[in-house]
């Protein structure tokens, strides 16, 4: 039996490859249609101020939490499956959230190809499975979110320095404690007792000084020797800075990116501002404050020394998105009046360091 002749391919016609054209642009749009829309690229975790915050910062899980700790792990991860498709509330960093990536779009509208930018990481313990969830909350919020931690379990902390973080923001005190103490910046973030409006355009943050932005050397003086030591303290070392505190790093980072938009003539209109709200006197211990950011090369938009008064009521007038404090007396004060607050557990201030803002609120995921 003979072989069979080969067959001749069949080649197009002439005009063939024309006519295919307008068929694959019609293609081509349909799934274009079909692709998610194309979100800004990611900036380099070296380049970028990474705010790296939890999923119960962020979203609330009130009642995932108490199946968690009513009915164990098993039950909470089949919830989250089952409730899948229905996205988290809003907790209490999500308008600190919105308000950076608004900086960000100001930023890249200057420096079109520029990283200096926020970056943000979701931080979880929780179980990867899990992860379906979260995606679907923060795509129908639209955040720009791409890096996740999801740990299964495990603590996420030693994963905190790898993505370069300059903030850790989280509802689980025993965690930010464990941040504090590999030094980095971080914080417990409680929810207010009311809602308000604050700025859709200008990021707002406010900072204690002691114990927070400096370090805890003049808390202790008052709690070893009281007021009268301190202020005598104060004036012989006016011109001696103070120690950095946790968060020095983070108001540097903010200065940074504030001086993008100076270089552009935009100082007045930058959507970044900075507030020192301290409860040391101007007269008496202000100035060393003042001169020790100076000497950092650092400010802050407003300082606002309050000679111990409390500092809720000019929180509410000032309306920031996060205001940083290391004493619960002054977070609860915050609290009262709308202001989202966030307890920095450092210093000599804290009765327990581990412990101080644990019964606040419980086991975060």
């Amino acid at each position: 039996m003979q072989p069979e002749e080969p067959r001749e391919r069949h080649k197009p016609g002439p005009g063939a490859e024309t006519a295919a054209a307008p068929r694959w642009e019609e293609a081509k749009t349909f799934y274009d249609n079909l692709t998610p829309k194309k979100k800004p690229k990611s900036p380099k975790p070296q380049n970028a101020v990474t705010i790296a915050v939890s999923s119960r910062a962020l979203f609330r899980m009130d009642e995932e939490q108490r199946i968690y700790t009513e009915q164990g792990v098993e039950d909470y991860v089949r919830y989250q499956l089952e409730h899948e498709n229905e996205p988290f509330s809003p907790g209490p960093a999500f308008p600190f959230v919105k308000a950076l990536e608004a900086v960000n779009s100001r930023l890249r509208e200057l420096y079109p190809d520029g990283e200096d930018l926020f970056d943000i990481v979701l931080v979880t313990n929780n179980h990867a499975q899990v992860g379906v969830r979260l995606i679907n909350s923060i795509n129908h919020y639209d955040l720009f979110i791409e890096r996740f931690c999801m740990t299964g379990g495990n603590s996420p902390i030693c994963y905190l320095k790898a993505y370069h973080t300059n903030l850790y923001l989280s509802a689980d005190a025993e965690k930010v404690q464990e941040a504090i103490d590999e030094g980095i910046a971080a914080a417990t973030v409680f929810s207010p007792s009311r809602d308000v409006a604050v700025s859709q355009t200008q990021l707002r943050v406010a900072f204690d000084g002691d114990a927070v932005l400096f370090s805890d050397e003049s808390e202790r003086i008052v709690k070893a020797h009281g007021l009268d030591r301190f202020f005598e303290h104060e004036k012989a070392h006016e011109n001696k800075p103070l120690a950095q505190g946790p968060l020095k790093g983070f108001l540097e980072a903010l200065g940074r990116l504030q001086k993008k938009f100076y270089s552009k003539g935009l100082r007045l209109e930058c959507p970044i501002r900075t507030y020192l709200v301290t409860a040391r006197s101007a007269a008496s211990s202000g100035a060393r404050a003042l001169k020790t950011l100076r000497s950092w090369g650092l400010e802050t938009d407003e300082a606002l020394f309050l000679a111990g008064a409390p500092k809720g009521p000019l929180l509410e007038k000032i309306r920031p998105h996060i205001f940083f404090d290391d004493q619960m007396f002054h977070v609860a004060g915050a609290q009262e009046m709308g202001t989202v607050a966030a307890h920095v557990p450092y210093g000599v201030a804290q009765t327990s360091p581990r412990t101080a803002a644990t019964k606040q609120v419980p086991p975060a995921q």
